[in-house]
């Protein structure tokens, strides 16, 4: 009785359901009701309309050839305002054509390499092309067909580099066999020399900066004149040799060249160009060389793990010889000549005095290093330290620290009297290049070796094979990936002490102190506000104003107190100047003659301020050289510039005058007659 009393509870309860679809990936399904069905449809119509409106539909509705024989398209790009095409070929011929007809402006070739990148400007005057396996960018003009920019970089690595004594310059010699001439503060190339044949292997300024020395392993060493840009000497030896090294002593008489297979050092004359003596000793390769900036000694070293110090203007040979137990790599002159410091192939760094020929100091830098783990490698980058060396040396402005750097990812600098690490600089973050790693990935080794020198199309081949030869660093460049290994082959301080640069896999980089200083007060007390500048300029007390804006040392600040001075009131202020400040007045004017248009009222100041300091800065001349030198530069560079424009603007006057004299003097013989 009590189950049907339950049975009969349940069927009077109201029973609440729904109805649920469910989709397979079959396209089946069970029934939907019928109400929900609706309503969903109706939410889903306008959603669906709404789709479809914006939808784009692409036609095709026209078909143009290039008429390029034998190329592929590798880089275009619209300007839309002026309706301008621009496609560029991997035979270096770009085109331009007006759409939508397709009509051709220009066909040009920059290069006989493949363009890998094309841009234009806002207003679509100005194309950029970049060639990469070139180094290559181009700026061009299409309106006027004229060069805007064009810059290229070594076709492969840099190998050497070298400062100018004012510090503006630096020189570089890469693989390719050029020799190229940098602006620091630009950043551009602005020549380049191309004499040499092969890779070029040192590279030197004299002590005026009027001439670069390079040598290379062509078997030449020559000398270029910077102020013609031509290659006016070539220095040669009596059966062909391959060069090294090179140095040039401090009088920039003498041009000593390290050979690399017969061992022996040669010396020539700058001016007459003939071959002086030939230095023979060393039982290896001569690595490097390097003149004592103080004294008359050039010193070399050698892989036959010794370093020689000879007397070059006295013919007596050798005079001393410094035993290592490695293969030396570089050394480098402490700036007052009296110490020297090695790096051996060990990973060492040791310290000499030159009068004593004594070891008084040495650094273990191996460790320091820290190389990277190549791709080819089955071990860590700890376990590869035993080949890690110092390729390259300088000392510092002041000579209290050492600029170190090899084949690693790292810079070191180093205390020199008490040999410690001070700091390291990681000069690449890139990870295409290979040494950049310090772990190894188990799970990228394979039975064929590791999967990143595997390329994907090589189906079929035998992986397992080693295909490169022997001596081969690049690889096997015909089946196989291959990636440049970073190492920094050469550093160097600039002559001012403020900025040092490296030649790396990564290019040629530029480390300086200067960059970014934003804010740097000087003397600055609690009186010293910009608002107080800003009074004492309304009050016309400008000798006032122009200290507080130089302790406060903000840029705006200092340009607004100047040019609200008045002409008449120059020279008074420079003469009431005090020492400590003339520096940094030949500092702001040098850089506001790069970039301002006052031209006249800068020039002006510094004329009265040279005329009324010139006793003063003669005394100070040391200290004060590199500011000199740079406001020289800022002037002779506004120099030709406006030279140039002068020139053209004299040349186009006198040929519209005689343009003019030639058709009035036609109108009168034809009224004549």
């Amino acid at each position: 009785g009590s189950s049907e009393e339950n049975e009969s509870d349940e069927e009077e309860e109201p029973v609440v359901m729904e109805t649920v679809a469910v989709v397979t990936t079959s396209g089946g399904g069970d029934e939907k009701d019928s109400s929900s069905s609706e309503n969903e449809d109706e939410l889903q119509e306008p959603a669906t309309k709404r789709w479809k409106q914006n939808l784009c539909y692409w036609t095709k509705t026209a078909k143009h050839l290039f008429q390029q024989e034998r190329a592929r398209v590798t880089c275009a790009t619209m300007h839309k305002p002026s309706h301008l095409l621009i496609v560029g070929f991997n035979s270096g011929v770009f085109t331009l054509h007006e759409m939508p007809d397709f009509n051709p402006i220009h066909t040009l070739s920059i290069s006989n390499q493949r363009i890998s990148s094309v841009a234009v400007n806002c207003t679509g005057e100005w194309l950029a092309f970049g060639c990469s396996s070139l180094g290559q960018l181009l700026v061009w003009e299409w309106q006027s067909e004229t060069y805007v920019l064009k810059q290229q970089g070594h076709f492969y690595d840099m190998n050497v580099l070298c400062y100018s004594p004012d510090g503006q310059i630096v020189s570089t010699g890469g693989d390719d066999g050029k020799v190229k001439l940098w602006n620091t503060t630009s950043g551009f190339c602005f020549v380049t020399f191309t004499e040499h044949s092969q890779a070029v292997t040192g590279v030197t300024f004299s002590a005026s900066g009027k001439v670069v020395v390079s040598s290379s392993l062509d078997g030449t060493v020559r000398a270029f004149d910077l102020n013609r840009y031509r290659n006016f000497r070539t220095f040669a030896s009596p059966r062909p040799v391959q060069f090294s090294c090179l140095s040039l002593d401090p009088s920039g008489e003498v041009v000593c060249a390290g050979s690399h297979d017969t061992f022996e050092i040669f010396v020539w004359s700058m001016q007459t160009g003939r071959l002086l003596e030939l230095l023979s000793g060393h039982e290896g390769p001569v690595s490097c060389l390097s003149f004592s900036p103080s004294r008359a000694l050039l010193v070399s070293g050698s892989w036959d793990k010794t370093v020689r110090v000879w007397d070059v203007f006295e013919k007596k040979g050798s005079k001393e010889t410094l035993v290592h137990t490695a293969d030396v790599t570089t050394l480098a002159f402490r700036p007052d000549g009296r110490e020297l410091a090695v790096a051996t192939l060990d990973g060492q760094i040791s310290f000499w005095d030159v009068n004593g020929a004594v070891q008084v100091g040495s650094i273990e830098g191996r460790n320091d290093l820290q190389v990277g783990r190549r791709d080819s490698d089955r071990v860590t980058s700890k376990k590869m330290a035993g080949g890690t060396c110092f390729t390259s040396l300088c000392y510092t402005a002041d000579g209290r620290c050492v600029l170190a750097g090899g084949r690693s990812k790292f810079v070191c600098i180093y205390d020199a009297p008490h040999q410690i690490l001070l700091k390291k600089f990681q000069i690449s973050r890139n990870r295409s290049f290979d040494g950049m790693q310090s772990f190894l990935n188990s799970a990228r080794m394979t039975e064929a070796g590791p999967l990143d020198l595997i390329s994907e199309d090589e189906e079929g081949s035998d992986r397992g094979e080693d295909l490169s030869l022997p001596g081969v660093r690049r690889g096997d460049m015909s089946s196989r990936k291959t990636q440049p290994e970073i190492r920094v082959k050469c550093v160097q301080f600039s002559p001012t002490g403020r900025a040092w640069a490296a030649v790396s896999t990564e290019g040629l980089l530029i480390y300086s102190l200067d960059a970014g200083v934003l804010f740097d007060p000087f003397d600055l007390t609690m009186e010293v506000t910009p608002d107080a500048v800003v009074k004492a300029t309304k009050e016309r007390q400008y000798a006032s104003a122009l200290l507080m804006s130089f302790r406060l040392n903000e840029q705006d600040l200092i340009v607004r107190v100047v040019e609200s001075i008045p002409v008449e009131d120059v020279q008074l202020i420079v003469q009431t100047l005090p020492d400590a400040y003339v520096e940094k007045m030949l500092t702001f004017l040098a850089g506001k003659l790069d970039n301002s248009p006052h031209l006249e009222f800068y020039l002006h100041w510094c004329t009265k301020l040279l005329t009324a300091n010139g006793s003063r800065l003669k005394e100070h001349s040391s200290s004060l050289m590199t500011v000199i030198r740079d406001l020289q530069r800022s002037v002779l560079q506004k120099q030709n510039d406006l030279g140039k424009v002068c020139d053209s603007n004299t040349y186009m006057l006198q040929y519209a005058h005689a343009l003019c004299t030639s058709k009035y003097s036609s109108m009168d013989t034809a009224s004549n007659d």
